[in-house]
């Protein structure tokens, strides 16, 4: 059994929190977290795009920046990328040999394995700053062993439930425990709770308080944005789709100027941000496919004004959905912008359901099965638009099919 092979089988295990097993392996390390300045991001939604916004303005400022995000899409080593430029695979492995052991003698799940070994890159590529994205929850998420020098939490809305409650003051609440007293933070939560967040002692700048957004869209190509921070006020344009696209460039602006950018790092990062599979938009039979994962009711929500916004729709929908969620709310959320809709599965995914248990979610909307992703796309028409959502791992599948690339064929569970 190789290397990843080993730790791709303790995805079986489930998720663990706790921070006791984590914070012990990376002891066995010799503290590598502890050699650069770190940023947690967390939140419900939009928390990868956030963070993918600020390490890119951080590496633009000049900083030697690393970005932790989960999950990959098609490869192991998305997760792990310094100044904007994915960690080879060769070399992650190499890493993951050294962890392995260590992993193994305090019995470490998936996640708590890939947060060390994130350190571990980073600290040996001399990493300056690591803008390190929340895997679940805040408290006892396993990137809560590091120490932040700022803390992101974007949004809060009802998903993940069996672990982090089932009201959304809990959530807020498990989510709040990445910040630190006195520390800067940022947040585009809404009002309703900010004294969840404020109770925990952070200096607290909110989206619609500290941070006033004025955004005008440039269509397809994203957002004309104004940000008025204390003191001053940011003009910057981001590429990201969506109004909630909007607002997690804004949080990244604010959370990078806390940090000591300036304006034109912040400009130059912004406007060349990337983020693979979240509202992008490939070509594809001469047409496109606009990528999303969209895998709550709350990001369903989001990706409909999205389309609405952009005038686009009633479209084609490629929908797929794991167990778990609550795909009756993401479906309902989907409905008014779906022209029809092609049913498919993740293939990789063992918690994917069947196209025929997603049928009862778009009665009364046109709708064909797919045994599989690719021929999800056959099915699609010529020269339009269409969209791809309900499951990271589906759009995980999709893309490098739109691409021509080879996807990675491994079993995903987290």
């Amino acid at each position: 059994m190789t290397d990843l092979d080993w730790l791709f089988a303790r995805q079986r295990s489930g998720v663990h929190p706790g921070l006791d097993r984590v914070r012990a392996l990376l002891t066995r390390l010799g503290e590598p977290q502890r050699t650069f300045r770190s940023v947690l991001v967390g939140g419900t939604n939009g928390k990868g795009s956030t963070a993918a916004t600020l390490a890119a303005m951080l590496t633009a400022s000049g900083s030697r920046a690393g970005l932790f995000t989960s999950p990959h899409l098609t490869r192991f080593a998305e997760r792990f990328v310094v100044d904007g430029r994915e960690c080879p695979a060769e070399q992650v492995e190499a890493a993951l040999r050294r962890v392995r052991p260590h992993a193994e003698a305090v019995d470490a799940s998936f996640f708590e394995v890939v947060t060390a070994l994130g350190g571990l890159l980073f600290a040996e590529a001399g990493v300056e700053v690591a803008v390190m994205e929340v895997g679940l929850g805040g408290r006892l998420d396993a990137t809560n062993a590091l120490d932040p020098d700022l803390s992101v939490i974007t949004t809060v809305a009802l998903d993940h439930t069996e672990i982090l409650g089932a009201t959304l003051d809990a959530i807020a609440g498990e989510k709040a425990g990445i910040l630190r007293a006195g520390r800067p933070a940022v947040t585009g939560v809404d009002p309703a709770l900010w004294p969840r967040l404020e109770a925990q002692g952070a200096d607290l700048w909110a989206l619609g308080r500290e941070v006033r957004l004025e955004a005008q869209s440039r269509g397809w190509d994203g957002w004309d944005l104004r940000a008025d921070l204390p003191g001053v006020s940011l003009d910057f344009q981001t590429p990201l789709l969506g109004e909630h696209g909007a607002q997690n460039a804004a949080l990244a602006a604010a959370a990078a100027w806390r940090l000591g950018v300036g304006e034109s790092a912040l400009r130059a990062g912004a406007a060349g941000v990337v983020w693979p599979g979240r509202l992008e938009a490939l070509p594809w039979r001469g047409g496109r496919v606009l990528l999303d994962g969209a895998h709550n009711p709350a990001g369903a929500q989001a990706l409909a004004a999205a389309l609405r916004g952009l005038g686009a729709g009633p479209l084609p929908l490629v929908f797929g959905a794991a167990s778990g969620k609550d795909v009756a709310g993401v479906a309902s959320a989907l409905r008014e912008v779906a022209s029809e809709v092609i049913l498919t599965r993740a293939h990789l995914s063992p918690r994917a359901l069947s196209p025929e248990e997603l049928v009862p979610h778009f009665a009364g909307l046109p709708t064909r099965l797919a045994d599989s992703p690719r021929q999800a796309l056959a099915l699609l028409p010529e020269g339009e638009t269409a969209v791809v959502c309900g499951s990271l791992y589906l759009v995980g599948e999709v893309r490098p099919l739109l691409l021509g690339e080879a996807p990675e064929d491994r079993e995903r569970w987290q």
